[in-house]
């Protein structure tokens, strides 16, 4: 199998990768994958600590899933949803309004997280358009905010990491500071109410302009695994109201039971106007997207023949995948059956344990961030100042390094090492998990 390993060098270029650095070690060819574990083409195993980027979420190989995938080809593999519909897109759309937060009530297939958030991003623009509120056109988002890689999803992130280089692509938006409890001054309440008085600020000043605002609730991802202080959520909420803009959640990292709820809106009893999911969607198995709506939003854009310019025009390919829809319903039956999320509190319990036991302590730990199953390892050079590592110093990918070469795959943000690993993972699992990352950070660190 060397052969593999050298065209992956040769020819595949990866995401979010720097290729020269990349290609001076052995690439690591997944073969095939068995629970919580992967297997690589020299035979080695890999617990799977970050469920394949968020997205793996009854482990690899799950005989239900796979033999959804199989009935639903042994139908049709693909039809599209533009003049036609298919009878795993109509389940699943009344299965998603059956689980998701009360009042969301239409739904609009698309293809990953990003997909779905760009539908989000027209469809708030479009309603204020058709509602004769032309002046509604620009979006509030949060610092470290990520939404995804496409050009709209990109304009209201908020990462200068990943997001700088496009900004001569971007449009216009108003950005409030992240609520970073460990990066603040204060008290968690404090850090709360800052972040809402600076939305608040703008809302006064720009309210007849704002669309929406957009935000991940509970848990930001991608900057690193900030965890909201108790509150700010059901407070955007609350400003949203206040001043009349709509309220965007992306819950493509967050929904499907890695926050210990079905979806971290309900953590504080939230509903959105707007709600994108992906990645646990369909437990990791096939791209699929949805983005969800009100009974408001939805009216907007009914009217009585094709003239009256009212249409969504907005689609893709592969919107309503037959295969995608079929696994994504057994993989919501499978959440019923084993009565996910709520049968997983001891779990959470005993991994957030684990975390304070065998990692909290170490010198070089600044901060655990943990939400559910959603962890973020913050790594510093002085534990009191709290002085940061550069993303440039790389430390974060060098004990990622360590980790992965014992066996555990993970995947860092900068100086933040992450843990979501399936919600299938076993104690045994969870424990070989932290005892693994301690490890590494004891050899890095010479500790």
């Amino acid at each position: 199998m060397e052969y593999l390993k050298e065209w992956d060098k040769k020819y595949v270029w990866h995401p979010f990768t720097q290729m020269a650095e990349y290609v001076k070690h052995e690439p690591i060819v997944i073969e095939r994958g068995e629970g919580c574990w992967l297997y690589d083409t020299d035979g080695k195993r890999y617990l799977d600590a970050v469920s394949s980027i968020w997205c793996n979420v009854h482990g690899h190989n799950v005989k239900e899933l796979n033999d959804a995938l199989i009935s639903q080809i042994n139908k049709i593999a693909h039809s599209t949803l533009l003049g036609l519909t298919n009878v795993p897109a109509v389940k699943l759309a009344k299965k998603l309004v059956d689980i998701t937060p009360e009042g969301l009530n239409h739904v609009f297939y698309s293809d990953n997280g990003s997909t779905a958030m760009e539908v989000a991003l027209k469809m708030a623009y479009q309603y204020w358009q058709l509602k004769g509120e032309k002046k509604r056109t620009k979006f509030i988002k949060l610092g470290d905010a990520y939404h995804g890689d496409t050009i709209g999803s990109v304009s209201i992130g908020g990462i200068d990491l990943f997001h700088l280089m496009y900004k001569e692509l971007m449009f216009e938006t108003f950005k409030v500071p992240s609520p970073f409890p460990y990066r603040f001054e204060g008290t968690q309440e404090e850090c709360k109410d800052y972040s809402l008085s600076m939305m608040e600020s703008i809302l006064k000043e720009k309210g007849d302009e704002i669309a929406a605002v957009i935000m991940e609730p509970i848990v930001q991802g991608a900057a690193g695994i900030i965890v909201h202080p108790e509150g700010f959520l059901k407070g955007v909420r609350e400003l949203c109201d206040k001043y009349g803009v709509l309220l965007i959640c992306d819950e493509v990292a967050t929904g499907f039971g890695k926050t210990g709820k079905m979806f971290a809106c309900e953590l504080e009893n939230v509903v959105p106007d707007i709600m994108a999911v992906s990645k646990g969607l369909t437990a990791g198995y096939m791209p699929l997207s949805a983005t969800l709506t009100t009974d408001e939003v939805y009216q907007a854009f009914w009217g009585g023949d094709y003239g009256s310019n009212k249409t969504f025009f907005h689609g893709h390919t592969f919107t309503g995948n037959p295969l995608g829809c079929a696994v994504a319903l057994k993989n919501i039956e499978l959440f019923e059956k084993k009565n996910w999320p709520e049968s997983l509190s001891s779990k959470i319990e005993f991994l957030h344990k684990m975390l304070d036991e065998e990692i909290k302590e170490l010198p070089n730990v600044g901060d655990i961030r943990k939400k559910g199953f959603m962890v973020g390892i913050e790594l510093v050079k002085d534990k009191r100042t709290k002085e940061p590592f550069s993303w440039k110093e790389d430390v974060g990918r060098r004990i990622s390094r360590r980790i992965v070469e014992k066996g555990v795959f993970t995947r860092p943000l900068g100086p933040v090492l992450v843990m979501m690993p399936p919600l299938a993972i076993s104690e045994e699992e969870i424990e070989l998990m932290v005892k693994t990352y301690k490890e590494a950070i004891l050899e890095e660190f010479g500790t």
